[in-house]
């Protein structure tokens, strides 16, 4: 009764006008290209110093839930990501835009994000603390194994040519390591640049290698953006629901997979989109439509990335281990008011959790509705907007974002660099999210290695402290399945063709 009680104090008209307005400006700012969900949570915390901790992360939880949504916007009719978290959602989203579905794709982001979202909070309220246990078990050679398991998925990522999607993958890794080493101090790769020691800032990478090709291309053709309807069919929620309905394994594979992914620090919304996406396109039926406009493409990532939202408020509440990036914010922020993670979360300090968990549950629930309207006045006002006033919008909203992440005019040069560079290479084959995915997971594996190999020397056995443990195991056997879960497939779709073609020969024959 007394959990019901905390629940019921998200229903104040204090805590649900903040639930309401936070949902509504994490849209807004996760909608413009390069202003990250961590940077929407950043910006508004100093409006949360002067609530009660419950309140607080209220209104912080809502932000997180709208930024992580507000990016598939941009990424499905600008084909420009607005959060890391939608890099996958530009894959199916845009080229359903290009053939004039880009409503039914919003409409689908947005009941795929809902989904997601209810997933991660019921993780959060339900097995708290069971889960946060599997964060503490994985140790630096696990992140350098989970890490490898990442860029495995560039086999499914790669369009055309798989050869192409590792050479991008290597291209990416070799960017993360310029700058000073992660473990070590060495300085690598800058050629004598101060301007490089900082290395190659992700987000500025990201807007550079997708927002830049975009702006190129939409320069360089005569034709419109995006097909226009002669008549407009609005959200298209039966369509949608429908749709919905039939991927309904893909919807609550996708939503365990974000909730798992967020688990482990640092790994965050852009990974877990990744391997839903990955995962999706492995148990369609038609995995060749995946890349050209497969409405299950776009639910498996946006309900992969809002799971993350309170999967990754599992370690920072119990642990004190922020799962996501934004989490390392939001746990700052919670600090100063003088509120502790631990243990006790659901004991001494009961109302607060459960008030927060009620909480972000309606800030999720919110997001249906305000999703949709935000979203069919997004979709009406990009597609009836002229190029020669959308392409400075979004070409001054890049540099704007990309400048804002570290106060850097040389990130700004370093994004421009790579945009062009990336649309040299989009020519001749090579795809962005690659090259992206190398980047984020490149620090992550050679922390991982670096330490396991100073913690192998050290113990006498590097073999053991690479192979020994079996979740290290298991992840190098999903590594190795998924680099030939393609060519088993394949052969086994040969050898089952070749089965029913002597069938259907030896029925002819009798």
């Amino acid at each position: 009764m007394d959990i019901l009680t905390y629940a019921l104090g998200a229903l104040s008209p204090l805590n649900l006008g903040l639930a309401l307005v936070g949902v509504a400006a994490g849209i807004i700012i996760g909608a413009l290209p390069g202003l990250s969900a961590t940077m929407a949570v950043a910006v508004l915390v100093p409006v949360t110093f002067g609530m009660s901790p419950e309140s607080a992360l209220i209104m912080l939880g809502a932000i997180y839930t709208g930024a992580i949504y507000g990016g598939s916007y941009s990424a499905i009719l600008v084909n420009t990501p607005g959060t890391p978290s939608a890099i996958a959602t530009t894959f199916d989203g845009f080229p359903m835009a290009k053939r004039g579905d880009g409503d039914l794709a919003v409409t689908l982001s947005t009941l795929a994000s809902v989904t997601g979202g209810l997933v991660g909070v019921l993780a959060l309220l339900t097995v708290a603390p069971l889960l946060a246990q599997v964060a503490l078990s994985f140790g630096p050679v696990e992140y350098f194994w989970l890490a490898v398991f990442g860029l495995t998925l560039i086999s499914a990522l790669s369009e055309g040519s798989t050869l192409k999607g590792f050479m991008g993958a290597g291209f990416g890794l070799l960017l993360s390591t310029i700058g000073v080493a992660v473990v070590g101090g060495d300085t690598r790769y800058t050629f004598g640049s101060q301007v490089l020691l900082g290395g190659i800032e992700i987000v500025s990478a990201l807007i550079g290698l997708y927002c830049i090709p975009v702006l190129i291309d939409l320069v360089a053709t005569p034709e419109a953006h995006l097909k226009i309807e002669e008549e407009q069919r609005g959200i298209r929620l039966r369509e949608g629901l429908g749709l919905a309905w039939l991927g309904k394994l893909n919807l609550l594979r996708s939503a365990s997979i974000g909730t798992l992914v967020a688990i482990l620090p640092g790994a965050g919304g852009s990974i877990a989109s990744l391997v839903s996406y990955s995962e999706a396109r492995r148990a369609s039926h038609e995995p060749k439509t995946f890349g050209k406009g497969n409405p299950q493409g776009v639910l498996a990532t946006e309900a992969a990335n809002n799971a993350t939202v309170g999967g990754g408020f599992i370690p920072t509440l119990v642990l004190g281990i922020p799962g996501t990036p934004p989490d390392a914010v939001i746990l700052g922020a919670l600090l100063v008011q003088g509120f502790r993670t631990g243990p006790e979360l659901f004991t001494t300090n009961a109302s607060i959790t459960y008030t927060f968990v009620a909480g972000l549950f309606l800030a999720t629930c919110l997001l249906l509705p305000l999703g949709l309207l935000i979203g069919r006045y997004a979709f009406k006002s990009i597609i009836t907007i002229p190029k020669a006033l959308l392409v400075p919008t979004i070409a001054f909203m890049t540099v704007i974002g990309t400048y804002a992440i570290r106060n850097s005019a040389s990130d700004v040069v370093i994004m421009l660099v790579l945009g062009v560079v990336g649309w040299g290479l989009n020519r001749y084959g090579f795809r962005p999210s690659p090259i992206v995915l190398g980047l984020i997971l490149g620090p992550i594996a050679e922390q991982g290695f670096v330490q396991g190999f100073l913690m192998g020397r050290a113990s006498g056995s590097l073999s053991m402290t690479f192979f020994g443990s079996p979740i290290s195991i298991t992840i190098i056997a999903l590594s190795v399945l998924s680099v030939f879960y393609p060519v088993i497939k394949a052969r086994w779709a040969q050898r089952r063709g070749r089965v029913q073609g002597d069938d259907s020969h030896q029925e002819a024959s009798s």
